[in-house]
């Protein structure tokens, strides 16, 4: 009888054991792969824009995809756009952002706004343009690009790629900041003083539609002022990034298509991200463009096939090993 009691009990502790043994590989297992599908970095911060803007609307929407599919602690930083956002890379508060290709370029460069090059910075893609939307009252009187001299005019947040390419298209036409009286203002800063009359035009760069344009359509008898295709094509000869493009026909109630100058945007990571992370981010990100096109529109212009064009700063290997599987 007592052998028969140790026996069972040696029985029952083996398949004790053997039971304790399988849920460890399973536990392994769901650990390893959970794993796989996370990230390395318990945390990826995109800097943006402007609140409105939709660097920060498409930027909030892609933060949500990557903390649902990656299981990443994902958030957007509101900030003065392009220039803000590369020295936040170059002093590593974060790690992933939004920016114009403008930017970029005297980043990589080192010139512009950088004393120096920026070499912790690489690129994911080229996104969708950003057009120039330059936007007055018709009471002003203003109906030409030339006509802006003498003129109050916003030209965005200062450093912001809106001011730069503002900068960089005045010169192009022979106006300098002197030549006008010039106000730092964001998106929905400068629609307030269009619409208060506190300036007479305002450089508001970004893809369409632009919110605080849609808003100020309904309380402005406003015009955008067009930009001569062939003077972009002068200007481009310096300035390389600068495209033709035009602003199409019912963006802002607008009869006619406005011809304007573009910029692409890109979407740039730090260089030290690993490779693996990288990787993912970018196969989530061209994997949810559905979704972030129903956040704004103008990454309807985002494609796989164009991703890779205009690239202006070195691509991240992980985004190359996602290239290169398509």
């Amino acid at each position: 009888m007592k052998t028969k009691l140790v026996k069972g009990l040696a029985t029952v502790l083996l398949a004790s054991l053997v039971l304790a043994a399988c849920g460890a590989d399973e536990g392994e297992k769901t650990s390893e792969g959970e794993g796989s599908e996370g990230l390395d970095s318990n945390l990826v911060t995109i800097a943006t824009g402007g609140a409105s803007g939709p660097y920060n609307i498409i930027g909030t929407a892609l933060g949500e995809l990557y903390s649902s599919e990656l299981g990443v602690n994902s958030k957007t930083q509101t900030t003065g756009a392009s220039v803000e956002n590369i020295n936040l890379i170059k002093q590593e508060k974060i790690e992933m952002a939004f920016v114009m290709s403008d930017v970029l370029s005297e980043a990589v460069e080192g010139v512009g706004n950088f004393d120096e090059k920026v070499g912790n910075v690489s690129q994911i893609a080229s996104l969708y343009p950003n057009y120039v939307q330059i936007v007055t009252s018709k009471k002003t009187g203003i109906n030409s690009f030339e006509d802006l001299k003498g003129k109050r005019i916003a030209v965005g947040a200062q450093n912001s790629g809106v001011e730069v390419n503002a900068r960089n298209l005045l010169e192009g036409h022979g106006i300098t900041y002197d030549d006008v009286e010039v106000d730092y203002l964001g998106y929905a800063e400068a629609a307030d003083a269009l619409k208060s009359g506190k300036i007479d035009a305002a450089f508001l760069t970004s893809g369409i539609p632009n919110a605080s344009l849609m808003e100020l359509e309904q309380g402005l008898d406003m015009m955008l002022v067009p930009v001569d295709p062939e003077k972009i094509k002068e200007i481009a000869q310096d300035q390389t990034y600068f495209v033709a493009l035009d602003i199409p026909t019912g963006t802002y109630g607008n009869e006619e298509a406005i011809p304007t100058a573009a910029i692409m945007n890109a979407l740039v990571v730090r260089s030290d991200m690993s490779d693996d992370d990288v990787y993912k981010l970018t196969k989530s990100f061209f994997e949810g463009l559905e979704g972030l096109t129903n956040a704004h529109q103008a990454a309807a212009d985002i494609s796989l096939e164009a991703a890779q064009e205009g690239m202006v700063a070195p691509v991240h290997p992980g985004a190359q090993r996602y290239y290169d599987e398509q």
